[in-house]
């Protein structure tokens, strides 16, 4: 009788998520050892690694339960606790018990934001996220550190600020508004030759001042939820996000 073969983990797709995990990781340990721009470039090369896991898995067709678990459970350490720890040793623990409950709400609000994803994303139109997703969250988080670090200005300067970035982010990533995807963009499509064009010049630009431009795109970002919904609001659009269809969007478990 031939034994049953165990199964095993795709290992391709689930290296992406445990460097971005170890990309938050690392963040925290620099924030602990006050390189408080390395840990900002941390959370950002997280984010990237982040955003490959789930596209390789599916260009590999190598996706899995397991991996979407990993994928949660590296985003809450990368976009929760990470962000949430690295603004409290920055600037937030000067402000006391005020410090840490922004830390706080900002990290419960990041666990409250993936679980909801993970257990709405079969219902929730493809096209928008409900609420800011984490890594943009992060990114709003660790960017404006990184900025203020490039600037050679002390984070206790900043605490007040950072305690409403991190509440602004935090209570962000748990309400309804929507936050475009950008999930129906098809990268095996062919575009024009201008598009290429455009992409290089984007990347010029972000080379001009990486900590200065990258936080500004983020905090449009930020932003843009916001105005789509009180556009929508106004032409008596409906706001939720939540689909009619019952088809399961393309990138289940991913990019929170």
């Amino acid at each position: 009788m031939l034994k049953k073969r165990r199964k095993g983990i795709y290992i391709l797709p689930n290296l992406f998520t445990l460097a971005a995990l170890f990309g938050g990781f690392y963040a925290i340990v620099m924030a602990i050892n006050g390189r408080f721009d390395l840990a900002a470039v941390g959370v950002f090369c997280a984010m990237v690694l982040d955003s490959l896991d789930g596209r390789v898995a599916r260009m590999t067709n190598t996706q899995s339960a397991f991996g979407e678990q990993m994928d949660s459970l590296s985003d809450m350490v990368s976009f929760g606790a990470a962000p949430a720890l690295i603004a409290y040793v920055w600037a937030l623990k000067g402000l006391g018990r005020w410090g840490w409950i922004a830390a706080f709400v900002y990290c419960a609000c990041a666990a409250l934001r993936l679980a909801r994803f993970n257990v709405n994303t079969a219902v929730v139109d493809k096209r928008y996220f409900q609420g800011l997703p984490s890594p943009a969250a992060a990114a709003l988080v660790a960017g404006f550190i990184w900025v203020m670090n490039d600037l050679g200005s002390a984070g206790s300067q900043w605490a007040w600020l950072m305690f409403v970035i991190c509440l602004y982010a935090g209570l962000t990533m748990v309400t309804n508004v929507p936050f475009y995807s950008f999930k129906d963009i098809q990268m095996k499509r062919s575009v024009p030759f201008a598009v290429i064009v455009l992409i290089a010049i984007g990347i010029a630009v972000i080379n001009i001042d990486p900590p200065i431009v990258m936080f500004g795109l983020f905090v449009v970002y930020g932003l843009s939820g916001y105005v789509v919904y009180f556009w929508r609001k106004t032409k008596g659009i409906p706001t939720s996000v939540i689909s009619t269809s019952t088809d399961e969007p393309d990138e289940r478990g991913l990019h929170k």
